[in-house]
C-alpha cells in the first residue's frame, strides 16, 4: 500500500523534526550506523537528511494512530527528500534572505532550542517516587471523607434567595424553583450538581453544604462571589478517590510542570526585561 505524502501533515514535520534535533531524544538503534556513525536516509545534492528525523516523524504519527512500516517509513523519506530539493531550490532564488521568512526561521529556532531546555529539565529534575506520595496524600487529604450530591440556585440578591427559601417552606419544589436560577448548566436540570467533595466548591457554600443533612436545604441564603445561593443536599457517600497507581502518572507530569514553572520564573526574575 503507498501511502501518499501529502497525507503526512506539515506540522506532524516540523514538530517531529523539531523533535530529532533535541538533545533529550535517544538515537534509536535504526538511527546509527554499525561504528558509531549518524545514518543517513538519503543524501539530496550533497546535503544530508539524516535516519534520525524519519524515525522521528514515524514515531510522530504513530502516536495519532498510524502504525510504524516500511510503506510510511518511505512516504516520510520521499517527504523529507522534496522538503529539501525546494528548500535548496528556494535558497537558489534568494528566499532565505527574505526579512519575513528569516523572522519564521529564527523564531522556529528559538522553539526548538526552548523544548529542548523543558526536555532537558525535565530529565536532569525527575520527580520522586516519595515526592508522587506525598502529593497523592496531600489531595487525598484536601478532598475530605465525603462527598455529596447537592443541588443549589444561584440569584443575585439576598432578597431573591429569601423568597426561594419561603417557597420552599410553603413546600413548591426545588426543582421547579431551579429554573430562576442564573447557574446555566445546573438550572435546567433542576439545579442538580454532580458528585463532588467539599473542597470542588468556593469556602462559603462547601461550608454551608456539609451542615446539612441528606434531603435538607439552606434556611438562610449563602453568599459567595457569584452570588446568593440556596444549596440542598441529596445524598452523601464516602469518598471514592483512585488508587494512587492509577493517578501516578498524572501527578508525575503535574510535579514536573509545577517545578518547571517555578524555575521559568527564577529565570525571568534574573533577566533584564526592558
Amino acid at each position: 500500500m503507498q501511502i501518499p505524502v501529502s497525507r503526512i501533515p506539515a506540522a506532524v514535520l516540523l514538530a517531529a523534526a523539531a523533535a530529532s534535533m533535541m538533545i533529550s531524544l535517544p538515537a534509536p538503534a535504526q538511527g546509527t550506523k554499525a561504528g558509531g556513525a549518524p545514518a543517513k536516509a538519503a543524501t539530496v545534492n550533497g546535503v544530508v537528511i539524516p535516519q534520525s528525523r524519519v524515525d522521528a516523524i514515524v514515531r510522530a504519527q504513530a502516536r495519532q494512530g498510524v502504525p510504524d512500516s516500511p510503506q510510511l517509513r518511505e512516504a516520510v523519506r520521499d517527504r523529507l527528500v522534496m522538503d529539501e530539493i525546494v528548500s535548496q531550490e528556494a535558497a537558489r532564488k534568494g528566499l532565505t534572505k527574505n526579512p519575513d521568512v528569516q523572522a519564521q526561521i529564527d523564531f522556529v529556532r528559538q522553539q526548538v532550542i526552548v523544548s529542548a531546555y523543558r526536555a532537558d529539565f525535565a530529565k536532569t529534575h525527575p520527580v520522586s517516587d516519595a515526592q508522587v506520595k506525598a502529593e497523592y496524600d496531600r489531595i487525598k487529604a484536601s478532598m475530605g471523607d465525603k462527598e455529596y450530591k447537592a443541588r443549589h440556585i444561584l440569584v443575585d440578591k439576598e432578597e431573591e434567595a429569601s423568597e426561594i427559601i419561603a417557597k420552599l417552606k410553603r413546600g413548591e419544589k426545588f426543582e421547579d424553583l431551579a429554573k430562576a436560577s442564573k447557574d446555566p448548566g445546573p438550572k435546567d436540570h433542576g439545579g442538580e450538581l454532580d458528585w463532588n467533595s467539599p473542597a470542588g466548591y468556593v469556602k462559603p457554600f462547601s461550608d454551608a453544604m456539609v451542615k446539612l443533612d441528606k434531603g435538607k436545604y439552606t434556611e438562610t441564603p449563602v453568599q459567595t462571589q457569584f452570588g446568593w445561593h440556596v444549596i440542598r443536599v441529596d445524598d452523601i457517600r464516602p469518598t471514592k478517590f483512585p488508587p494512587l497507581d492509577e493517578v501516578k502518572g498524572q501527578l508525575t507530569e503535574r510535579l514536573q510542570q509545577q517545578a518547571l514553572e517555578k524555575n521559568l520564573a527564577e529565570l525571568r526574575a534574573k533577566a533584564k526585561v526592558e
